[in-house]
């Protein structure tokens, strides 16, 4: 039950970050490293790609897919943490220091959370009773 709950709260964030990609594209280019090519459209496949995570890990036949799809989104977008670190002094010298240091930690975070529903189909397996098993046991 509790971990139901935990699905769908990261799903809803998932989810409302994606759709705020959409609302707020401003915030998002302000942010985005020059490396990154096409911001606009790169702001647009981030926030979609969130949505359709978020939507996959709510599924039950594409939970596990959709809590490695949100993994290796957080990974992809770790470089973007990294970059507002090292232009810290220049480009985000309105945000604190530590608070750029501390998203670090909590993308580990937020990773380990989707990671947990990564198991879920196995334990899923594991509880559910072999019909076959259970007839040949009579």
């Amino acid at each position: 039950m509790i971990k139901t709950g935990f699905k769908y709260l990261l799903t809803a964030f998932f989810v409302l970050s994606g759709v705020n990609h959409f609302l707020s594209p401003d915030f998002y280019l302000n942010i985005m490293p020059p490396y990154i090519p096409a911001h606009e459209v790169m702001i647009a496949l981030s926030g979609a790609t969130e949505i359709i995570a978020g939507i996959m890990l709510a599924i039950r036949k594409l939970s596990k897919w959709g809590a490695w799809f949100i993994i290796a989104h957080l990974l992809t977008f770790f470089t973007v943490h990294i970059y507002m670190i090292q232009e810290a002094s220049m480009t985000f010298a309105d945000l604190p220091l530590a608070v750029l240091w501390i998203r670090i930690p909590f993308q580990f975070l937020i990773i380990a959370w989707a990671f947990w529903f990564t198991r879920e189909a196995f334990a899923d397996k594991n509880d559910t009773p072999d019909p076959e098993t259970e007839a040949g046991a009579s």
